[in-house]
């Protein structure tokens, strides 16, 4: 397999260099054929991710996220036109002047190269992933989960049929076997690959980070807060609170818990009230659940456990912490935050700027929904991740942070003396 794999990645390197080549009309019709291709191959698509979903236990957190439908891939081909509408991340020009000695100098954007992906049950991401990355000139090597495979070899086979309608080499987009071997061969894979982003579970990607030789860039796992504050308002609150938790409960930028100040326990009834519609199951310390006692279906109440904090729910679970002060909560925050997504909801200017300095994550939020963590709703296309740390990339990776740069010299002769 090893072998087999190696000579795949070497057709995705020669591949890379051809793409530089392709204009930016070139890649956008691209992308506009294969947005329109989505919906009117939606019964193939359908009936592949059919047979993932009848594999899965509906009960599974993953199967949300397994799961197409023609409103979904609808959605995935407006986020696809979209992207394709999208100016040109390369070839910007960061800096340019000329030096004492007349050597002209410039810093310009240019593709990573090589991006490799290894997600779960997600076969959205594979669409997304293809469009982000043709469209900032990088090949892409996708490691699907075996959840999701087939699945993702009818996508892939739908957009290796639109780049050969377009006459450019579909190595630039290969899919690894769904076997564990072929991670341990990506991961490893030096040379070939310029950079790896997971995408999935805490668990994904803590053995990418631990046993990748290629560069990694962490996204996906989101353990998420909202903290109401004692001058929060209540009506507010609700509706952040059911949206954040409810929207899409399986994604990663939904809440996992609400903190609350102890002067406002009165109200945390109310605060949840909403929840129970969607019969969300509520994890509360002890505070917390003796307001809630009587208030809340018994059913969907139970005392808080330390496993509780610092858990990335991914369905309709949520824990709550009681604290007394905006410190309190901050310090909460600091302690189990994956430093995704964070919010507070307040009428206080200085406990609401306080939070926004102090809080450590990626996006930080007063007053709104964390289910705004997300490259289209911020105006930037379909995402490849939200990146949860600092180096590179922070926050919904889209085109720009698909890119790095090389400087571009240009002189008349000139020799370095000395």
């Amino acid at each position: 397999m090893q072998e087999t794999i190696i000579r795949h990645l070497e057709a995705v390197r020669k591949a890379s260099r051809e793409i530089v080549t392709l204009s930016d009309e070139c890649i956008n019709q691209v992308l506009s054929d294969l947005a329109l291709r989505i919906p009117a191959h939606h019964e193939e698509l359908l009936s592949a991710n059919m047979k993932d979903l009848e594999r899965m236990d509906p009960a599974d957190p993953m199967f949300d996220r397994l799961m197409l439908n023609a409103s979904r891939l609808q959605g995935i081909a407006d986020d696809i036109g979209n992207v394709s509408s999208l100016p040109s991340p390369l070839d910007l020009v960061l800096e340019e002047r000329e030096l004492p000695n007349g050597l002209g100098l410039k810093k310009v954007t240019v593709p990573m190269g090589v991006i490799g992906i290894i997600y779960e049950a997600r076969p959205n991401v594979t669409f997304d992933v293809f469009a982000l990355c043709l469209k900032s000139g990088n090949a892409t090597v996708l490691k699907g989960g075996s959840d999701a495979l087939h699945s993702n070899i009818a996508i892939v086979k739908l957009i290796h049929s639109v780049l050969k309608e377009h006459n450019i080499n579909p190595d630039l987009l290969y899919l690894l076997p769904a076997e564990r071997e072929a991670a341990a061969v990506m991961l490893n894979a030096v040379g070939y690959i310029d950079m790896i982003i997971p995408r999935g579970s805490q668990k994904l990607i803590d053995f990418v980070r631990n046993n990748a030789k290629v560069p990694v860039i962490e996204t996906g796992a989101g353990i998420v807060h909202t903290y109401f504050d004692k001058n929060g308002n209540l009506e507010i609150g609700k509706k952040i609170i059911f949206n954040a938790k409810t929207r899409r409960p399986s994604v990663c930028n939904a809440l996992d818990t609400l903190i609350i100040h102890i002067n406002r326990l009165d109200d945390l009834s109310l605060l949840v009230e909403p929840l129970i519609e969607k019969q969300v199951v509520l994890f509360a310390d002890e505070p917390a659940y003796s307001k809630l006692q009587g208030r809340y279906p018994e059913a969907l109440l139970q005392k808080a456990e330390p496993e509780h904090f610092g858990t990335e729910f991914l369905s309709l679970r949520m824990s709550v912490k009681t604290v007394s002060s905006l410190d309190e909560a901050l310090e909460h925050i600091a302690r189990y935050s994956s430093r995704h997504s964070e919010a507070i909801i307040t009428d206080d200017p200085t406990a609401k700027t306080t939070f926004l300095k102090r809080v450590d994550a990626a996006v930080v939020y007063a007053n709104t929904s964390t289910a705004f963590t997300d490259g289209a709703q911020f105006g930037l296309g379909a995402e490849i991740g939200i990146s949860t740390q600092k180096l590179h990339a922070r926050g919904p990776m889209a085109l720009r942070e698909l890119t790095t740069y090389k400087w571009i010299i240009e002189g008349n002769g000139q020799v370095r003396q000395g």
